[in-house]
């Protein structure tokens, strides 16, 4: 792992100062492979609205780690800890969203989102017995309904 550290923060490096960046990065082992931080003062133009450029980021750095490594790698990339502050924020929102459906007893929609903000939605309702969570959509940017957990599966889809 410490060659593909040594690659990651040289490829990572070498982007940001064509992009004309300059910040820290701070790259190590994670729990599912490369854990890459990048803190600097321009975390606008590197997150981009709603991450969308952060997860560009990540899978062009991903791709360019994974050609120079012997085995695949697995990248994950934080800006200015956007990435801890979004999953705060979308597990409060959840949990607003669950107690509202308990209350009303009615279905709430919410996003289009990545698999990644799903899945902390879903983890985030997961423990509460008294709602269930369900994706539906097309392609990658998906909804989730929350709904009631005793609703039955024969009362149709969520709209």
């Amino acid at each position: 792992m410490e060659t593909e550290v040594l690659i990651a923060r040289q490829l990572i490096t070498e982007l940001l100062d064509r992009m004309g960046v300059k910040a820290e990065i701070d790259v190590f082992p994670g729990e599912e492979g490369l854990q890459v931080e990048i803190k600097g003062d321009r975390e606008g133009i590197l997150i981009g609205k709603h991450g969308r450029t952060l997860d560009s980021l990540q899978i062009v750095i991903s791709r360019m780690i994974n050609r120079r490594s012997d085995k695949p790698v697995r990248v994950a990339l934080d800006i200015n800890d956007y990435q801890k502050r979004r999953a705060n924020m979308l597990s409060q929102m959840a949990l607003r969203f669950g107690e509202e459906v308990k209350k009303t007893g009615r279905v709430q929609t919410v996003g289009p989102f990545n698999a990644r903000d799903r899945r902390i939605i879903h983890v985030a309702l997961k423990e509460d017995a008294s709602l269930r969570t369900e994706s539906f959509g097309e392609g990658e940017m998906k909804k989730i309904a929350i709904l009631p957990n005793e609703r039955k599966e024969s009362e149709g889809t969520p709209e």
